[in-house]
């Protein structure tokens, strides 16, 4: 298996009106992919895995459901579940998951957000918050920003709800507010440099 370090991670926090925006995100990208996609969506643990499988289909990447202990690998989508954070060895990005009964969101997307801060001396990180109620993945995407990591916030005009992108663009200075159809090219742009 390839190591992770040096590469490059793409991080996607939604939540309400997300997965139709992940979707068109995956499906837009072309294969093979010159990174690795982890997205946290909150979702009942119960309707990830037919999540995955109708993603896959539609879009024909490889897509996979997180699980602990797992090495990252280059090309691939991963969707997050649980409480899914990321952690690294000597040669690996590795996935740490655990089933956590006072979670907020399933999954919480500032626990994997937060937890990309000790890969990013080694590795690019872009994270990009889209549509979706509340602010689960701010205070993630600060830090993140904080480090170095390029961060978007999805724009009023796209999102279908402007709770998350909103308290991100209040909350992070300098993040990057984009369409959705922009944040597409950016992925794209991010991948090819």
């Amino acid at each position: 298996m390839k190591s992770l370090e040096r590469n490059k991670i793409v991080l996607i926090g939604a939540s309400t009106g997300g997965p139709a925006h992940i979707e068109k995100i995956l499906s837009a990208l072309q294969s093979p992919l010159n990174y690795t996609l982890i997205i946290a969506q909150h979702m009942g643990a119960e309707f990830l895995p037919s999540f995955v499988k109708r993603l896959s289909l539609k879009t024909g990447h490889p897509i996979l459901l997180s699980e602990n202990n797992q090495t990252l690998q280059k090309g691939h989508i991963y969707i997050a579940t649980n409480h899914c954070r990321l952690s690294k060895d000597a040669e690996h990005i590795k996935f740490q998951v655990e089933k956590s009964n006072n979670a907020m969101f399933n999954p919480e997307i500032n626990q994997l957000f937060g937890s990309a801060v000790s890969i990013i001396s080694t590795n690019k990180l872009l994270a990009i918050l889209l549509t979706g109620i509340g602010d689960d993945g701010v205070q993630g995407c600060q830090l993140l920003a904080e480090h170095g990591a390029e961060c978007i916030a999805e724009s009023e005009k796209t999102a279908i709800v402007y709770g998350i992108p909103a308290r991100a663009k209040e909350q992070i200075p300098n993040i990057n507010v984009l369409d959705l159809d922009q944040i597409i090219d950016a992925i794209q742009t991010f991948g090819a440099a």
